[in-house]
C-alpha cells in the first residue's frame, strides 16, 4: 500500500484506441504468434513521484474462430507518462482494441508548503 502524507492527490485518466486491424488486415487481425502494440500516453500534468496506473479494456472486438487471448498493462511508468500495451498470442484474432487508463499520485498543490 501506497501512503501519502501532507500532499495532494492527482487523477488523471483517458483511453485510446490501440488499433483497428480488422479494415486493413493488419497483423493483430491476420497474424500469428506473439503481437503487441503499445502507444506512450503522457500525462496531463507531471506527478511528483511515481503514480499508480491502472489500464482496462473499454472496446475487445474479436474473432469468434479463435481462442481470446490478451495481456494488457501499464509499462515504463514515470512521473510524466507511461506506455499502454496490449499483447496477444498464437491464433488469436483481434479485429479492435480500445484502452483505458487512470493513474493515481502525488502532486504539488500551490496552497501547501514544507516546515523545514
Amino acid at each position: 500500500m501506497r501512503m501519502m502524507r501532507g500532499r495532494t492527490l492527482g487523477i488523471d485518466q483517458g483511453e485510446h484506441q490501440l488499433f483497428s486491424d480488422f479494415e486493413n488486415g493488419g497483423d493483430m487481425w491476420i497474424g500469428k504468434g506473439p503481437r503487441e502494440r503499445r502507444k506512450h500516453i503522457n500525462f496531463s500534468e507531471s506527478f511528483l513521484n511515481l503514480p499508480v496506473v491502472q489500464v482496462s479494456l473499454s472496446l475487445w472486438d474479436v474473432s469468434n474462430g479463435s481462442n481470446i487471448r490478451a495481456d494488457i498493462s501499464a509499462e515504463k511508468v514515470t512521473e510524466d507518462g507511461f506506455d499502454l500495451v496490449f499483447r496477444t498470442w498464437q491464433d488469436s484474432k483481434i479485429a479492435r482494441v480500445r484502452l483505458s487508463w487512470i493513474a493515481f499520485g502525488e502532486i504539488d498543490d500551490e496552497d501547501s508548503w514544507d516546515v523545514p
